[in-house]
């Protein structure tokens, strides 16, 4: 881990400028914003997206990372902020009607992308118009709404000792909260998600024979009633954790018994000792409950976002810099959604904020309706603006 330098009193005098400079730079934000919503590229295919935001980068020089990413320095040489945006969309066709949405179908910036690219645009010019101020790495970062998380290669990557960088600071929209509130939670704030998938094998055959067939969609059936005790009765009711099952497979032919079934779903909890105990428990469970009924389970775990964990400090001295920008800081805010932002802080000292776009409606985020309006692009630059102010104060 790279350590954080020592307190910068440099920080204050540059603030005002730094706000100035932002606010001058979000009308051609918002219109940047509008072109990415309407040309979204998908996990790994990010190069169109991260080509067009090169262009409208002040800084030099730029590191190519994660294949499709890129690492681009705003400022002089020495220790450095990160502000991380990423570049993909999701395959979601668009059902908003402007006439801006998505020009390609099933393909769509429904999570919001666009808008935190747009903001730290607006952010890397306001730092490179205002003399004195610390020096800044845009993070474009590709995949993280798939795996392999571009976040994990980045975080592996010597660009992040070669830059000098301090800290990382994200910032994302959420729905649930209302417009102009933001979370700058301290601690753990998302959950660790992984995926599996139970294969259950039995011996098929005919289904007017059942006797002379070990049925491995009855077993199947069982294992996931028999998972549903995993999280209600083997873990201890003061932690949390969610262990789903989402996906069933089995058969070809309703008069045919299978040889197997398979069911898919994922396990999120808010620590490690959790997360281990819940793959444990998933494992034995299947294993017993499948073998109770004639048949056998295999188990496969793949490990995903580990927990977000936010700074304690930096959440702090963001929150003082949010309540000056304007913004109402939220109650704390956890989620069991994932990050793989959690992959950067744990290897930097790592903020994570929630930026409220809250309108009153139902339409969440990786809906076809998902649309924050224009304003959270100065939302979503200001609460940036905040924790890069929050970091360069540790520098």
């Amino acid at each position: 881990m790279i350590e954080p330098l020592a307190f910068g009193p440099a920080v204050d005098s540059v603030e005002a400028g730094l706000r100035t400079a932002l606010e001058r730079r979000l009308p051609a934000a918002t219109e940047l914003r509008r072109r990415l919503h309407a040309h979204p590229d998908l996990s790994g295919e990010e190069g169109p997206t991260r080509d067009l935001i090169l262009a409208e980068l002040p800084g030099r020089p730029v590191d190519a990372v994660a294949g499709t990413g890129a690492l681009v320095r705003v400022g002089g040489p020495g220790p450095a902020v990160a502000v991380r945006a990423e570049l993909d969309a999701l395959a979601v066709t668009e059902r908003t009607g402007v006439d801006w949405a998505s020009g390609r179908p099933g393909r769509m910036h429904a999570c919001g992308h666009d808008v935190h690219l747009a903001a730290l645009v607006a952010l890397c010019h306001a730092v490179g118009d205002t003399p004195g101020a610390p020096p800044l790495v845009a993070m474009l970062q590709p995949r993280e709404e798939t795996y392999p998380s571009g976040a994990h290669d980045i975080a592996r990557s010597p660009s992040l000792a070669e830059h000098q960088i301090t800290a990382i600071i994200g910032a994302h929209v959420q729905p649930t909260l209302p417009r102009g509130e933001v979370a700058a939670t301290p601690g753990t704030v998302n959950a660790a998600a992984d995926e599996f998938t139970v294969v259950v094998r039995g011996r098929g055959g005919h289904a007017a024979y059942p006797h002379l067939t070990s049925d491995p969609v009855l077993a199947l059936a069982h294992v996931v009633v028999a998972l549903q005790r995993v999280v209600s009765r083997d873990v201890d009711p003061t932690s949390s954790a969610v262990l789903g099952v989402s996906t069933l497979t089995a058969g070809s032919a309703p008069n045919v018994v299978p040889d197997e079934a398979t069911a898919g779903g994922t396990v999120r909890a808010l620590s490690e000792r959790i997360r281990d105990q819940v793959h444990a428990r998933l494992e034995e469970v299947a294993d017993l409950v499948a073998r109770a009924h004639g048949c056998e389970a295999k188990v496969s775990i793949t490990r995903g976002e580990p927990v977000l964990y936010n700074d304690s400090g930096l959440a702090a001295r963001a929150g003082a810099h949010l309540t000056d920008l304007g913004l109402t800081l939220s109650r704390p805010l956890l989620s069991f959604g994932a990050d793989d932002f959690s992959y950067l802080s744990a290897v930097l000292p790592g903020l994570m904020m929630f930026v409220g776009v809250g309108d009153g409606t139902d339409v969440r985020m990786h809906s076809a309706g998902f649309l924050p309006g224009d304003d959270a692009v100065r939302d979503v630059a200001l609460t940036m603006l905040a924790g890069y102010l929050a970091a360069a104060e540790r520098m």
